[in-house]
């Protein structure tokens, strides 16, 4: 039985030094993508079943959480789980990822946003995940993407805009691995596998960083034999390139590590991405070409980015054009990329930066001090730009003030009774 006491399992409370961290990522992060002119929306944490289902969330569909239809009554979902057939009892879910909302959200309001709409969008979502460490069934993401733009234009901004965040927030080391849809399905063509088994091919290439390029020809000789020996002989060419400083964004490192002419729309149009980017990336950020860079979701259509840094042992961001999916909600093709960062990741590797600003103070007061005399003192240091708390006088005040530092605070200062002006106070600074 769960712990009464307990947030629900894959689910988290955060303390205030863990919630104040989290605020400044986020505000770090809207700041800058703000400043590269993109515009936050927001939209309801529940969409319709229906849309939640349609194929456009890949396997994170399996994943979501449904909300049963007002007045469904025990013994019939039990009987419907026994059938098979529970979804029908649904009408709505908890959103899986943002991307779904603002296709959804793009399709409504077209009429009212400019031709290329470039959208901040960033709050909770929820995943059926089995917990472990960085999964949780609640999640932040944060979101850019640009709607519209089928040039390779809207790829240098989100780059050039999620790079700069990350360099923001000190994170340091981070390499921004590029690919192109074009050029796996190039590849599967080149080595002879028949288009309708692409996917279930890249499904195998996916797995390569967890099983090795042995095992991914193991895998895919369940597909076709002599394409997973074709395919073998290019990953363990580039596996070593990629294991290594990486493969540069240039058409010449391209081409020098993938068959000749396998997939020249993708190669050119990663090559002129490079080009764009070159000089572009702020210092700690590098974009690198990976030929096994998957991504998971198969409504890719194009360019596909993840994220590493050399503290997670996962990638801390990503995304890719899918110039397809606006379309299944307007009935017309829309372009569309977007970038997610993987806040829950991030939040990990960074530290709040020390405050510049007026010290966050602790009045620390007997218990004879008049109330009207404490609030009078706190509302002077409240206007002088201090953040203030009250805390009553303890025995083990070694305790009390290790506490107030923990809590972020920069000094205290005793009040005694009589003591009526915020001058009077001596400020002295914690874990000196």
């Amino acid at each position: 039985m769960a712990n009464p006491v307990n947030p629900p399992r894959g689910m988290r409370d955060f303390l205030p030094a863990d919630k104040a961290r989290r605020e400044h990522a986020l505000g770090v992060i809207r700041s800058v993508y703000r400043a590269h002119g993109f515009d936050e929306i927001e939209t309801p944490v529940v969409e319709d079943y229906a849309r939640l289902h349609a194929g456009l969330g890949g396997d994170n569909e399996k994943l979501s959480f449904s909300i049963l239809k007002r007045g469904i009554r025990p013994e019939q979902l039990a009987a419907a789980n026994e059938a098979g057939d529970a979804e029908r009892l649904a009408d709505l879910g908890l959103r899986f990822d943002l991307t779904v909302p603002l296709t959804r959200f793009y399709a409504s309001n077209r009429a009212e946003l400019p031709p290329v709409f470039r959208s901040i969008q960033i709050g909770p979502v929820w995943r059926a995940e089995r917990p472990q460490k960085g999964r949780y069934r609640q999640f932040v993401q944060a979101d850019i993407d640009i709607i519209g733009e089928a040039g390779l234009l809207a790829e240098v901004e989100l780059v050039t805009a999620s790079a700069q965040a990350l360099a923001a927030l000190g994170l340091e080391g981070c390499v921004i691995r590029v690919n192109d849809r074009r050029i796996l399905f190039g590849l599967l063509a080149h080595c002879g596998f028949p288009p309708e088994t692409h996917d279930r091919a890249l499904i195998t290439i996916d797995k390569l960083d967890k099983i090795g390029a042995a095992g991914v020809v193991e895998e895919l000789r369940g597909i076709d034999d002599a394409g997973a020996a074709r395919i073998g002989e290019v990953l363990a060419a580039v596996e070593p390139a990629v294991a290594g400083d990486g493969i540069a964004l240039t058409r010449d490192a391209i081409t020098a590590v993938l068959p000749a002419g396998a997939a020249e729309e993708g190669v050119a149009n990663l090559s002129a991405l490079g080009d764009a980017l070159d000089g572009a990336l702020p210092a700690g950020v590098e974009v690198r070409f990976d030929p096994t860079l998957v991504r998971g979701m198969g409504y890719y259509t194009g360019t596909i980015f993840e994220v590493a840094h050399p503290g997670s042992g996962s990638s801390v961001g990503g995304g890719g054009r899918y110039d397809g999916m606006v379309g299944r909600f307007l009935g017309q093709e829309v372009p569309a990329v977007g970038f997610s960062i993987g806040f829950e990741r991030i939040v990990d590797l960074i530290s709040l930066p020390e405050s510049t600003g007026p010290e966050s103070v602790a009045l620390v007061h007997d218990a004879d001090v008049e109330l009207a005399d404490l609030l009078a003192l706190k509302r002077a240091l409240v206007e002088r730009g201090h953040r203030v708390r009250l805390e009553k006088r303890q025995k083990n005040m070694k305790a009390l003030l290790s506490r107030i530092e923990s809590d972020g605070f920069a000094s205290f200062a005793n009040v005694r009774a009589g003591v009526r002006s915020a001058d009077e106070l001596e400020l002295r600074p914690l874990g000196g």
